[in-house]
């Protein structure tokens, strides 16, 4: 890192580190936002920034020695540069809370997950007493949404629809920690959604804990399936996602919303964690093996082409090998696109760290790799059908690690496949950019990836990539209109002025 030279009328700078799911990449955004509403400015990648955020998960394994690790390397730093603030927020301090004062007390701010927008204040506190401050709250103070956020693409947007979850599960530890589900109103999200559109923004993905419970606080079971439709009618949207439903709220509805919507994506991520109804039980999952495969076939039955991508535990405290024959039958049953599979830890604070039979971590690799090779096998074979097919692509920036040395591009298909294609053919005039729209064809298949290495037959500049060339990010205020209904919102001036400005 490289020592900033300030002086007084330097603002402060700020970087965020985040780790674990969609929802904090999300809450960091909108962390973002809250301080250069507050006159901090990002730092370089370069330079020593003035605040440094922890974005914290309790979720993933070794969360807590990750942690703490970093900050440990911060110590130093922080040394020489007295007056820089560490912060720390998110689940892990939701969990540990003073505790993270006691093992690294060179960090100056602890906040929670129902606290994020308290963050300027805290700084300005704990820089104003010189000790630090720990404000957990046990119930959310601000929705989300209603906190500015400077978004990280310029052409893909996340939108909380809820947070908080209302389930159960023995392995895990986010409902202590984001708390009991809250919805928001339609027509707040749907006009968040306009207001990324306006912008140049051409997909978004829909984000809760249990996207199709929603609805539960104010009364409608078919809520989720309603909007879902009346994103189809904000005109300039072009693909629209959600992440993550549940498999026990699950309703034909969804799925003819799905189906019949033209830009909502025929992508589907629906967790399964055990294809054992025993195991199933024991997690407190409300569903059971036949209940899951009967919604893949309700949703190929009406989108033949639809990916279906799921979440997997394997070495669940008491499952046997015949259990785990049992989830190998659903992965090859239920033909996933891509599973996200993960070998069984103790988290403390869950039902599940004291159930008795945790299983050898040995016994659980070897299951977890027998997993893994049964779902490539199924994942290769599905791309491979693939390989002839003409595919729209909406080009990403980081996607393809090795871009440079292929000389690629990548990008993500509608239905969610990472595509690595080449840049070339006559309909490329003009450079290719992030958010600009290509239609190539598949010319190979891999467990994980689509290659197409053969001219594109159609490139389409778009606003997005207009916005990613000159470097402009959108920024987003806090919506919070409390509209009740479906359909797109008739346009208000605090929107219109306010709402998405790109800075």
């Amino acid at each position: 890192m490289v020592e900033r030279v300030s002086t007084m009328q330097d603002p402060r700078t700020y970087a965020i580190k985040t780790y674990g799911c969609q929802m904090n990449v999300h809450d960091s955004e909108r962390l973002s936002g809250l301080l250069e509403d507050a006159g901090y400015v990002r730092a370089d990648e370069q330079d020593v920034a003035d605040v440094v955020v922890f974005n914290t998960c309790a979720v993933r394994e070794n969360a807590d020695n990750r942690l703490y690790g970093n900050l440990g390397h911060l110590r130093p730093v922080k040394t020489e540069h007295p007056d820089m603030q560490i912060a720390v927020g998110g689940c892990l301090a939701q969990k540990d809370r003073g505790e993270i004062v006691k093992r690294a007390p060179w960090v100056d701010v602890v906040f929670g997950t129902h606290n994020i927008g308290s963050l300027p204040a805290l700084l300005d506190r704990a820089r104003h007493n010189a000790k630090a401050e720990v404000e957990i709250l046990e119930s959310l103070e601000v929705f989300p949404s209603a906190l500015p956020a400077r978004r990280d693409s310029a052409h893909s947007g996340w939108v909380s629809i809820s947070v908080g979850c209302n389930n159960t599960c023995t392995f895990c530890i986010v409902p202590s920690l984001r708390g009991k589900e809250k919805d928001r109103r339609p027509g707040e999200v749907l006009a968040e959604v306009e207001a990324l559109v306006a912008e140049g923004v051409l997909e978004v993905t829909l984000l809760g804990q249990n996207v199709n419970s929603y609805g539960v606080e104010f009364g409608d079971r078919f809520a989720f399936g309603k909007l879902l439709r009346a994103c189809g009618d904000i005109e300039g949207l072009e693909r629209v996602r959600f992440t993550s439903p549940h498999p026990k709220d699950f309703t034909d509805d969804v799925i003819a919303a799905m189906a019949e919507t033209p830009n909502v994506c025929h992508q589907l991520h629906m967790p399964l964690q055990s294809g054992s109804d025993r195991v199933l039980k024991a997690m407190r999952r409300s569903y059971r093996s036949e209940r899951y495969l009967s919604i893949i076939e309700k949703v190929r039955a009406a989108m033949p082409d639809a990916a279906i991508t799921t979440d997997i535990i394997v070495g669940f405290p008491g499952e046997t090998e015949e259990d785990f024959q049992a989830t190998l039958d659903v992965v090859r049953a239920a033909r996933f696109s891509n599973a996200f599979t993960f070998q069984y830890s103790k988290r403390p604070g869950t039902p599940a760290a004291d159930m008795d039979e945790q299983l050898p971590k040995a016994v659980v690799q070897e299951r977890y790799m027998r997993l893994i090779e049964v779902q490539e096998q199924v994942a290769w074979e599905l791309n491979r059908e693939i390989v002839g097919r003409r595919l729209e692509v909406l080009v990403a920036e980081g996607e393809g690690r090795k871009d440079t040395e292929t000389r690629r591009m990548s990008g993500r298909a509608r239905d969610g496949r990472l595509v690595h294609f080449a840049p070339t053919g006559s309909v490329v005039d003009r450079e290719i950019r992030p958010g600009d729209i290509v239609e190539t064809v598949v010319t190979y298949g891999a467990p994980h990836h689509l290659n197409a290495d053969g001219d594109l037959l159609a490139h389409r500049r778009t606003r997005a990539g207009d916005h990613w060339e000159a470097g402009i990010r959108p920024k987003t205020s806090g919506v919070s209109l409390g509209l009740p209904g479906f359909g797109t919102p008739q346009p208000l001036p605090a929107v219109a002025e306010n709402g998405c400005a790109v800075r």
